[in-house]
């Protein structure tokens, strides 16, 4: 008995992490939730894009944020993910192979990860500059496979299939949008949860100390080419089950998902999203999908305004979405974020006003070259405007110019009341350590 005693006395618990249990929950209910708020078609299609984009964007992240490695043409691995995941669900379609449809995306996995390994085992001999640069050397060489082997990518038409497939199994025949998009979500999470299980793990544990320093690594007697071979394989194979989840939804698979702006649409939203934060991916792959799709129908100068708003943030929050929130989070955390809210509106009303009379020189320059047959007037935040219209001009530039001067003003109290703040936080840690 004293033996078992003195056994048991070198056993710990750890305690529940209940605001992890919190957040993973709420996630699962926004996935649930969401298509019963937002009801209709194109609500449905938009939220499992959503669900697509998360799936991809956080695969994609596995090599730029966790592993460091910026890759240029990781839309090989989800567009031939897609491809393959269509053949094998045309095969299921004409009775060639027995798979549910809900497991062909898992086709398209394993055809990513068979990719991945192929391509991976080129690229990771390398890092840095030189894996970038064999990334979209390889992106490149497949999207003009892509049209040189029309039996295996159809050709400009691609590869087309029909996700019904059979008798409905307890009233699910995936017709529906609706229950598509459950499909997508159930990955969505699962696959959210399985790659940030693998950032707890010694390998995202030595994925992240190759990024960080790969001399040490290698000093320690890790091979880091062995560690980025391997996160190459889990995220081709993330990606390749995105592009099974893609074929499908849209039930068309084109050689556009494996060309270099879907790659760049990765990379420019990851980027966006946060890729230094596990959940900045997520937030990015919202953006995709907004801007491609809502973005895109209100103006066509919708890849000016998406430049300049990359552009911006590599200036001046190269830590994306996430890093703004998590800052401010710690601000919150100790109580002070309420003496920031009135510099924030200030920066919010000035930046409003700087960006309304930029829109409108913008949307008058692309009504005058590309619309100017409809006529001089043009529809603009619900009014009309005469592009030719010297007030009009006048008037954006008028706009412009108080604005600038306004937000300089605004920032520089921003800045002031932040770095004060920030001093208090410092001074608070200080004292609390000291106790």
């Amino acid at each position: 008995m004293n033996h078992v005693r003195a056994s048991a006395a070198h056993f710990h618990f750890k305690p529940w992490n209940v605001g992890r249990w919190l957040v993973w929950g709420f996630y699962a209910v926004v996935l649930g939730v969401a298509p019963l708020l937002w009801t209709s078609s194109l609500a449905h299609t938009m939220l499992s894009q959503m669900g697509i984009g998360i799936i991809a964007c956080l695969a994609y992240n596995l090599l730029l944020g966790q592993g460091g490695m910026l890759s240029f043409g990781h839309a090989v691995y989800s567009g031939l993910g897609g491809f393959l995941a269509m053949h094998t669900l045309n095969q299921v379609s004409a009775g060639h192979l027995a798979l549910p449809v809900s497991l062909v995306p898992l086709a398209g996995g394993l055809a990513g990860l068979f990719f991945a390994a192929l391509f991976g085992y080129v690229s990771t001999k390398k890092s840095g500059t030189p894996f970038a640069m064999i990334t979209l050397g390889l992106g490149e060489l497949i999207w003009s496979m892509s049209l040189m082997l029309p039996e295996f990518f159809g050709g400009e038409g691609g590869v087309s299939g029909n996700r019904v497939v059979g008798k409905p199994v307890l009233g699910i025949s995936f017709g529906p949008q609706i229950q598509v998009y459950y499909l997508i979500a159930l990955y969505c999470f699962f696959s959210t949860a399985a790659l940030f299980a693998l950032t707890r793990t010694p390998l995202g544990r030595m994925l992240n100390a190759v990024r960080d320093n790969p001399e040490r690594v290698e000093f320690i007697g890790y091979d880091t080419r062995w560690v980025r071979f391997l996160a190459f394989l889990i995220s081709g194979f993330f990606a390749g089950i995105a592009g099974g989840l893609g074929a499908l939804n849209f039930e068309i698979v084109t050689a556009e998902v494996v060309g270099a702006a879907r790659s760049g649409a990765y990379l420019l939203f990851t980027f966006l999203g946060g890729a230094t934060f596990f959940f900045g991916p997520i937030i990015g792959a919202v953006l995709m999908v907004l801007a491609g799709v809502l973005l895109s129908e209100l103006t066509q100068a919708w890849l000016l305004y998406l430049g300049l708003v990359f552009l911006f943030m590599v200036m001046y929050a190269p830590g994306g979405i996430a890093a703004l929130i998590m800052m401010n989070l710690r601000v919150a955390a100790f109580g002070k974020l309420s003496r920031l809210w009135t510099a924030y509106l200030a920066l919010a009303g000035t930046g409003l006003t700087v960006l309304l009379g930029a829109s409108c020189i913008v949307e008058m320059l692309y009504h005058l070259q590309l619309n100017a047959a409809m006529g001089p007037e043009l529809g603009f935040m619900g009014a009309r405007i005469r592009s030719n219209s010297v007030d009009a001009w006048v008037g954006a530039v008028l706009a412009i110019v108080v604005g600038i001067a306004l937000f300089e003003l605004a920032r520089r109290r921003f800045r002031a009341e932040w770095d004060q703040t920030q001093e208090e936080i410092e001074q608070d840690i200080k004292r609390r350590e000291s106790l």
